[in-house]
């Protein structure tokens, strides 16, 4: 008796869940055809710039100081070599300090960047759960939250519907292969679009790498 209760449960259950109806979002490309997102984050790209400009700067003195130092230790005596020596030390914690502070997974990048995108994602989270209201969605799945969608017909996904509640269209010609969103063809199939590091990974483990190898 139990094992058949136990199986109605099941079978209920995956009715339950069948009757859902799935829709998807890439909530990505819906950030980046919001015009004051794009324009925050060049503001944002270009503090990047600067810091990466400044830790280059940095970089480049530590070497100067550090060759010098190897150069001319043999002919420094007690105070004098604790001197140079300490002030190559702390040109190096410097670096470090900064790269960790910036360029960290808890730096100041980080931190702005999830500045930048919490009021657009209330936004979305907003035109969403009207979208979802509105075409009776019983879940929604974020295809650029790292969920693998191996086929997607266009029917359920509601990217654009997304956009259009936001009052942001897609552009009315036909998207080149390069600006086209990633994982939706006119046939319905999808395929994840490979993304390179981000800009600050690529700073941090460049200018880390450059100070393993001396």
């Amino acid at each position: 008796m139990k094992k058949i209760a136990l199986i109605v449960t099941i079978l209920f259950t995956a009715t339950q869940l069948s009757a859902q109806k799935i829709g998807v979002v890439d909530t990505n490309y819906v950030l980046s055809k919001l015009p004051q997102y794009k324009e925050a984050e060049a503001r944002l790209n270009t503090q990047v710039s600067q810091w990466q400009s400044d830790l280059q700067r940095l970089q480049a003195e530590y070497e100067r100081k550090r060759e010098a130092f190897e150069n001319e230790k043999v002919l420094l005596l007690g105070d004098q070599l604790k001197l140079r020596e300490k002030e190559v030390t702390d040109m190096e914690a410097n670096i470090r300090n900064t790269i960790g502070g910036r360029f960290g997974t808890n730096g100041e990048i980080n931190q702005l960047r999830s500045n930048l995108t919490k009021p657009y994602q209330d936004q979305i989270w907003n035109a969403i759960k009207t979208v979802s209201t509105k075409n009776n969605l019983g879940i929604v799945l974020d295809k650029s939250n790292n969920i693998s969608v191996i086929f997607l017909d266009k029917k359920y996904d509601y990217t654009e519907a997304v956009l259009n509640l936001l009052g942001k269209t897609l552009p009315k010609v036909e998207e080149t292969e390069n600006n086209a969103r990633p994982g939706v063809n006119s046939r319905g199939s999808s395929s994840d679009a490979k993304k390179g590091g981000s800009l600050q990974r690529k700073a941090k483990s460049a200018t880390v790498t450059q100070m393993k190898a001396e």
